[in-house]
């Protein structure tokens, strides 16, 4: 049973760089062929998907977000990081780290989530 758990602060102050924690146990963020990303939900609005890291080590992003979004991975701790910079309170959102897998069938490639952490509510704030 794979786990994720996010950890991080709840409150940043706007400007500030927000910086999370995905700790990953149950298997490894290198093993084929996995992703793992990083998606928020502010208050009253829907899930939006901000960047992942491939069992690779690639990386890709939200086009919205790539200047001010990284994610980065500590193989030997089986933790992958968020960073977001610049925040404004807009960014205040629930925050998950969640895996998922990409299949190729008939009708194309298709995406499938199967592991979510519980999320971790963050305010920015001054």
């Amino acid at each position: 049973q794979v786990q994720l758990q996010e950890s991080g602060p709840g409150l940043v102050k706007p400007s500030q760089t927000l910086s999370l924690t995905c700790t990953v146990s149950g298997g490894f963020i290198t093993t084929n062929y996995y992703y793992w990303s990083w998606i928020r939900q502010p208050p009253g609005k829907g899930l939006e998907w901000m960047g992942a890291l491939a069992y690779s080590g690639s990386t890709y992003y939200s086009p919205s977000l790539k200047s001010r979004t990284s994610i980065s991975r500590d193989t030997s701790k089986n933790q992958f990081t968020l960073q977001l910079s610049s925040v404004t309170p807009e960014d205040t959102a629930v925050y998950f780290c969640a895996r998922y897998s990409l299949t190729l069938a008939e009708t194309g490639w298709t995406i499938k989530y199967d592991y979510w952490g519980q999320g971790t509510q963050v305010t920015v704030s001054s």
